[in-house]
């Protein structure tokens, strides 16, 4: 579980980099989280776009006391926990870290505020596995468990627009 730590990213296929930043709205604004991986993608594709401020609440999943662990350890020592975690995300935390509705709440505030703020701009949001599902559950008005069927690959675009207050799915996991 990768969440908070702040890890460096593997930026190597420069290939990948061009074609995702070729594929990206030439005028759109960037912004990432605070952490390094995202920090350094977004400055791998920024281009000529504008930059905003790095934002912590754009972060991943705070895994707490199971960061940096793997599945099968948090599940050996706590089936139950894990199990409810994961089959029906919601208010079950790991311990010292934050419920799925925690991340939604938090994430879904940050975007809310980039979007009052930039209304009527394209926005790249360079962030997270858990960051993209929360959007994609907003969207797509989707449970827990559902959202957490979709995969998310590094370097790969989730297109989500808002038009009339609505919010619209272009593509999920698109990798250019």
């Amino acid at each position: 579980m990768v969440g908070w730590s702040d890890l460096p990213a593997d930026l190597s296929d420069t290939a990948a980099l061009q074609r995702l930043n070729d594929h990206l709205p030439p005028e759109a604004l960037v912004i990432s989280s605070d952490l390094s991986r995202a920090i350094d993608t977004a400055s791998a594709i920024q281009g000529q776009r504008r930059r905003l401020p790095h934002n912590p609440d754009l972060r991943e999943i705070h895994f707490g006391r199971w960061e940096l662990r793997g599945f099968a350890e948090i599940e050996a020592e706590d089936p139950e926990l894990a199990f409810a975690y994961w089959d029906n995300p919601g208010d079950v935390r790991p311990p010292q870290g934050e419920s799925w509705n925690d991340v939604r709440n938090r994430v879904d505030s940050a975007i809310d505020a980039l979007i009052a703020t930039h209304m009527g701009r394209d926005l790249v949001i360079v962030a997270h596995f858990g960051v993209i599902l929360t959007q994609v559950q907003r969207a797509l008005d989707l449970d827990g468990q559902q959202t957490f069927s979709h995969r998310i690959d590094n370097l790969s675009v989730t297109d989500i627009a808002l038009e009339g207050g609505s919010r619209s799915i272009g593509a999920i996991n698109h990798l250019p």
